[in-house]
């Protein structure tokens, strides 16, 4: 993006959100894998600002806790008074003049493009705002504009009368305003209004009024301005945010069959030519290679996958490595630590923790691997277990390059494998096995002729 001049942000995120019904601070909520004010703060850092004070009250600990900035400047607003009130807060934090780019946190939609726009309508005059035409404006202010474009007055739906009402178009909560010069019009404010706060509308009217000029900057996109203030509100920007990145990927190359029924979060990257099926989510910081496919339901969260990686349908990956042409699933689950190297693969109800398969391991069938190392081209049957809790500890287990684990096998951690070993089906093998062995744990087995024949006439005669 252009800086069009220097900047400081403000973020107002000081509201409760009493309509949202939550014990959470409003800015908080997560819409598309993100609290709100993390896209507000993506969007001032994007407009380049030298610095970035966000404003809180209610829940402000939290907001401190849950947000990690270490370029943002906190300031509290010990009343919650009205959004001038917030902004009048910031004051005593600048030590010279500069230009202010005033954003809500509860309006994560903005666009960078859009912030460069404003601030490039702020050159010609005092300063500038964002307004939006919207065919249902609800709860949000309205704003009169003068012939020639710019603001005359702005009216809280609260406040306004029936025909200022039918006017749509609203003003969005964004502005581009010198300080300190705004902060004079701040501090004449009196809370004159339906619900006694001091707004910083209010203030932008007086500015008005005293011939200073506020440039009207709308929007291309109307959405941009959509607030949350309840929970309809939360899902509405939550599908708007998630359409974007959709979009934005099947512009740089990946298929997406039903973006309506995907959910593919920011920080997410996707490699040309993957597909994704319908009822997919790839969240946190999930990396995907070139030509994956990620079939229905799988649910991926900080997994980076290699290229030709295939995720069989309702699959659950979480903090893994995936090397190249490795296939995983059908209702496979890799946990946190997880590393499948190239060609892998783990088939249908298996789980792997914090283990890492080496290159052509195969575990295609109900098994559990965790904390384990399998060597190259190993192959665990149905059923294989390591047994690595015992209770108080976990324990590792060993098995070696090319080794064949009959189906239900369960390893007694710690134990080791030696390379091309194998072990009998239905073993359990608590001791190490030396390279080329044979492992087998069993009792013998024991036929009694005729007693099931015998059993089956003794219950009819009873039954008589």
């Amino acid at each position: 993006m252009t800086k069009s001049l220097p900047m400081s942000a403000v973020i107002l995120a000081a509201g409760k959100g009493t309509r949202l019904r939550s014990a959470l601070p409003k800015v908080l909520h997560p819409v598309a894998g993100k609290p709100m004010l993390e896209w507000v703060l993506r969007a001032a850092r994007a407009a380049g600002c030298e610095h970035i004070y966000v404003v809180v009250g209610h829940g402000a600990d939290q907001i401190q806790r849950e947000i990690e900035a270490d370029d943002v400047t906190w300031v509290l607003q010990r009343e919650q008074l009205g959004t001038g009130h917030a902004l009048l807060q910031v004051a005593s934090y600048l030590s010279a003049p500069t230009t202010l780019l005033v954003l809500s946190g509860d309006v994560p939609l903005v666009a960078p493009e859009t912030l460069d726009r404003l601030a490039v309508g702020a050159r010609s005059g005092w300063g500038s705002m964002v307004v939006a035409e919207m065919e249902e404006p609800g709860s949000l202010g309205r704003v009169v504009a003068t012939a020639d474009g710019t603001l005359e007055r702005i009216v809280e739906v609260a406040d306004a009368t029936g025909e200022e009402l039918e006017n749509r178009w609203i003003n969005a909560g964004i502005y581009v305003l010198p300080a300190p010069g705004i902060f004079e019009f701040l501090t004449r404010l009196k809370p004159d209004n339906a619900k006694q706060e001091l707004y910083l509308t209010n203030a932008l009217t007086a500015a008005a009024d005293g011939d200073r000029r506020l440039a009207l900057v709308s929007l291309v996109e109307a959405e941009e301005a959509f607030g949350v203030n309840d929970r309809l509100d939360l899902a509405r920007v939550h599908g708007v945010l998630l359409r974007r990145k959709a979009e934005e990927l099947m512009r740089e190359g990946v298929t997406i069959l039903d973006p309506s029924h995907v959910v593919v979060e920011a920080d997410v990257e996707v490699g040309r030519d993957s597909v994704l099926h319908p009822g997919v989510s790839l969240t946190g910081r999930s990396r995907l290679g070139e030509g994956c496919t990620i079939h229905q339901g799988a649910w991926l969260k900080d997994a980076q996958l290699g290229d030709r990686v295939v995720v069989e349908p309702y699959s659950v990956l979480e903090e893994v490595e995936v090397g190249n042409d490795c296939r995983i699933g059908p209702f496979a689950r890799m946990r946190p630590g997880a590393v499948m190297k190239a060609r892998a693969k783990i088939g249908n109800f298996v789980e792997i923790k914090n283990s890492v398969l080496a290159e052509g391991v195969k575990v295609n069938h109900l098994a559990y691997v965790g904390d384990a190392t399998v060597g190259e081209n190993a192959n665990l049957g149905a059923g294989t277990i390591t047994c690595n809790y015992d209770g108080v500890s976990k324990h590792h287990t060993e098995i070696g390059k090319g080794a064949f684990v009959g189906s239900d096998t369960m390893f007694v951690a710690p134990v080791s494998i030696g390379d091309g070993a194998m072990t009998a089906a239905g073993s359990v093998i608590s001791k190490d096995v030396p390279p080329g062995a044979l492992a087998i744990e069993r009792s013998e087995q024991k036929t009694v002729l005729g007693y099931a024949k015998r059993k089956l006439e003794r219950r009819k005669t009873r039954k008589q």
